[in-house]
């Protein structure tokens, strides 16, 4: 089982996908008419369906997106220490969040 978890960290770690979710070009991708079209046409046809639990989930997975690229996140680790005074609240906050998602997909009944 180690063996299997190893090689599938080194998996993820040869995709770079860290590097490259920190050089996406935010403002450049929300004025790109290639994303933006499709993304307003899902939200609008979001709100048509009244699917509102999943207008709050993508609503959540773009600002979580946006936390992560903020320069309160680049600063959480200090040369090789990492900071827990920035990290608690970063850790309390997903917990927040990760309830909210528990409630809206099993909590409550459409």
């Amino acid at each position: 089982m180690a063996d299997f978890l190893n090689s599938l960290l080194a998996w993820f770690e040869s995709t770079h996908l860290q590097q490259q979710i920190k050089d996406v070009d935010y403002v450049g991708l929300f004025t790109n008419p290639w994303f933006l079209v499709p993304f307003v046409a899902l939200v609008l046809y979001l709100l048509y369906k009244q699917a509102f639990r999943d207008l709050i989930l993508v609503s959540l997975f773009v600002a979580v997106w946006w936390v992560s690229g903020l320069d309160y996140m680049q600063t959480m680790v200090v040369g090789d220490e990492l900071q827990i005074n920035k990290v608690l609240p970063v850790l309390f906050g997903g917990a927040a969040v990760l309830g909210f998602v528990i409630y809206l997909l099993f909590g409550r009944s459409d």
